[in-house]
């Protein structure tokens, strides 16, 4: 809350952000940053170019407009903001890709049964939809594709933290598990010319990973392996990275996951479970809304630094480190038992 607002206000602009988010979810759709690139346009023209109604249009840009996302000029075009760059799909950290997720239909349909997770315990998407996230994916390639686009979206942003945070350079080979298009792992190799990969994910999520690889310039040192981690990992790898994919199963699956890489890994061999830390009581509101978010969608958990080691003891490996990163996530660095 600012020293301007009343509680009351403070409380309005919270309870009303769902606006905001849908707002900036149609933008997203519509790719209007992208058609901002180059310039200021009307209202008419963009709606031209994106097939829409242009009074409809015209209002959700001067709302982005009030709240920073564009800026309305005086002859009535509108421009990115420094705040709406990032929408931009060529955008250093994009946020284009998540904001074009978290408003479908789907995802907000589970959302807005969150009262019935909290009074049941029952997965809200799964009570909504009939299926869980993965199935629902699988049947509708189209939200699965905005899915995968978040996922690589948040990824980008990442990457330069992490690479800043972590000396991954050390190790030969990398594995990432569940490593969706292979973005995380064509910056790391990126990064050090001499390493070597293996990206693995389920086919029809893998089957984007080439064209990420070879625009990368690492195609040629790095190999693409489908399948599912609950049956088996590819072995060989000197670290094993689980980014982002344990927050969202409950325990006895996280630890099924855990057990298929102590599988594969070598005595030697290090487990790189990147992830949010829950954070102390009444701080790190990113983590917490994250964990509703898992709470919500696939059914997994964010946990705390002492509930990683307890997982990951209970999948094989002793946690040995934690390293943070400037974007919230962490580097929980764990070996072999």
């Amino acid at each position: 809350m600012s020293n301007a607002e009343t509680p009351t206000v403070a409380l309005r602009r919270l309870v009303n952000g769902y606006q905001v988010t849908q707002a900036i979810h149609v933008a997203a759709m519509l790719g209007i940053a992208d058609r901002l690139r180059d310039g200021p346009h009307g209202a008419e023209d963009l709606a031209a170019q994106t097939s829409t109604h242009a009074p409809s249009l015209h209002r959700v840009l001067r709302a982005l407009a009030a709240v920073g996302v564009l800026h309305e000029g005086d002859d009535g075009r509108f421009a990115l903001t420094e705040i709406g760059e990032c929408l931009r799909s060529d955008a250093p950290e994009p946020v284009g890709g998540w904001a074009a997720y978290v408003g479908l239909p789907s995802h907000f349909a589970a959302w807005s049964n969150l009262l019935h997770t909290v009074r049941t315990g029952e997965n809200a998407f799964h009570s909504v939809h009939g299926r869980t996230v993965w199935e629902y994916r699988a049947r509708h390639p189209e939200d699965g594709s905005i899915f995968d686009q978040a996922m690589t979206d948040i990824t980008h942003r990442a990457n330069r933290q992490l690479l800043e945070a972590y000396d991954f350079g050390r190790f030969g080979t990398v594995v990432d598990v569940g490593g969706g298009h292979g973005a995380l792992l064509a910056a790391v190799l990126g990064a050090h010319p001499r390493m070597h990969g293996v990206v693995f994910d389920q086919p029809h999520v893998v089957a984007g990973a080439p064209a990420v690889l070879e625009a990368a310039g690492v195609a040629d040192r790095c190999e693409v392996v489908s399948g599912t981690f609950f049956d088996a990992v590819p072995p060989g790898g000197d670290a094993y990275v689980l980014k982002a994919i344990l927050h969202d199963w409950d325990d006895e699956d996280a630890v099924r996951i855990l057990r298929s890489c102590r599988d594969a890994i070598a005595a030697d061999g290090a487990l790189l479970v990147v992830e949010r830390e829950l954070g102390a009581p009444n701080a790190n509101p990113d983590a917490k809304l994250s964990d509703l978010n898992m709470m919500v969608g696939p059914g997994g958990r964010e946990r705390t630094r002492e509930e990683f080691a307890d997982l990951v003891a209970e999948g094989g490996f002793t946690l040995q480190g934690t390293v943070p990163t400037a974007l919230g996530l962490s580097v929980f660095e764990a070996y072999p038992a």
